[in-house]
């Protein structure tokens, strides 16, 4: 059975956006577990900062229906598939891995390409599977972020009592 990871990201009403996220992941996909809740600059636009974590579960679902399941949860939290990418998102959530599969289709590419280069990505994933070898990379997913320059994309860890009060 696949083991996913999933990226989660919010700059609009991120608190509540990525609460109900969470809460559908693991309605959808029993035993998900999520990383530590990071805020980070807006990449690619101005904009407010963005909260987000990576969720990770195993799942016998088909890559086609865990895509149709993101889909459906962006959309609970507001978000509409005609938005602008380079733009603020109540919620954003893009699959980072599915099990060892690499795929490079004009729909789907697997490993995401990115996960690599952004530390909102990168640095929840080492938190939930630092012994998680990356499909193309060859590496642990705990080594490649501790090579990761950090200090140039800097994580504020938000503190989970904050995420818990501004959910309410």
């Amino acid at each position: 059975m696949p083991e996913v990871y999933v990226a989660a990201g919010s700059n609009v009403e991120p608190y509540k956006h990525l609460a109900r996220a969470a809460r559908e992941l693991a309605g959808a996909f029993p035993g998900a577990r999520c990383s530590s809740w990071y805020r980070n600059r807006a990449v690619g636009f101005e904009g407010e900062d963005f909260i987000n974590f990576v969720a990770g579960f195993s799942t016998e679902q088909p890559l086609e229906a865990v895509i149709a399941h993101l889909q459906a949860i962006e959309g609970l939290c507001g978000r509409t598939r005609t938005a602008p990418r380079w733009a603020p998102r109540s919620m954003d959530l893009d699959i980072l891995l599915y099990g060892t599969q690499v795929l490079d289709t004009p729909a789907v590419r697997l490993p995401r390409p990115d996960l690599l280069k952004r530390a909102y990505m990168l640095g929840p994933l080492a938190e939930l599977a630092p012994e998680l070898i990356h499909p193309t990379a060859g590496a642990s997913i705990g080594t490649l972020w501790r090579q990761f320059d950090q200090a140039a994309h800097p994580l504020i860890r938000v503190p989970t009592s904050d995420a818990h009060e501004a959910v309410g």
